[in-house]
């Protein structure tokens, strides 16, 4: 009987070891070493990888960013090329469409360019006229045809007035005009093109260039301007 308790005393206090019993000390050490275990740091390879990583991806970033500040004047280019460009093609547009020149004094009856006693229109300006003038302006969609904002000194986008814009010196503007069907418009009686396609091209700092293109029919042959 006495043996019997001692045992199980034994077994109680971990004096003693049967049947896989572990003593309270023992179980104290397995459960140290397994905090141990579980809050050991990075090993060498471990930490060379992170460090790989972390510096390929930062490299990447760094890049991005510097490409990013490089090129971050381009849109602000190409937006005010645009911007040049819807303008002049908007300004030839709205210009009359007529048989013969507004200084013919047929302009506002004539139903054919040979009903033009005086001065029939042709692709290009008459002589002596230009955008920049306040005599003798463009008059007609077709008096555009090769201009080339880059013949005016000093160089740059100018307003319809002449006024030189500040900021727009790196800028051309040049426009041609040509004549085109367009869907069941075509000539008229006399072989002249009913429609005419308009064409601008901008050009900018760092080689940008931006290309717009419109029609005008001649929907309203006497008006003038």
């Amino acid at each position: 009987m006495s043996t019997r308790k001692l045992s199980f005393r034994s077994k109680v206090s971990g004096f003693r070891l049967k049947n896989g019993w572990r003593s309270p000390f023992n179980l104290r050490l397995e459960t140290l070493n397994l905090k141990r275990r579980k809050s050991r740091g990075l090993s060498l390879i471990e930490l060379v990888m992170f460090i790989v990583i972390v510096g390929a991806a930062v490299a990447g970033i760094i890049g991005m960013i510097g490409i990013a500040t490089q090129s971050s004047a381009d849109p602000l280019i190409r937006k005010q090329a645009l911007s040049i460009g819807e303008a002049m093609l908007e300004e030839v547009r709205l210009q009359p469409f007529t048989y013969c020149d507004p200084d013919d004094p047929t302009a506002a009856t004539a139903t054919l360019a040979g009903g033009c006693p005086v001065l029939s229109e042709g692709m290009g300006p008459e002589a002596g006229e230009t955008r920049y003038s306040l005599t003798q302006p463009f008059d007609n969609v077709n008096d555009y045809h090769g201009f080339d904002s880059s013949t005016a000194v000093p160089s740059g986008i100018r307003d319809i007035d002449g006024t030189l814009i500040a900021g727009l010196d790196g800028y051309r503007v040049t426009v041609s005009v040509a004549g085109q069907g367009l869907g069941g418009i075509g000539n008229d009686v006399g072989g002249n093109s009913q429609t005419l396609l308009i064409t601008v091209i901008v050009t900018g700092p760092g080689n940008t260039t931006v290309a717009l293109s419109g029609y005008r029919s001649r929907y309203a042959p006497n008006a003038l301007p």
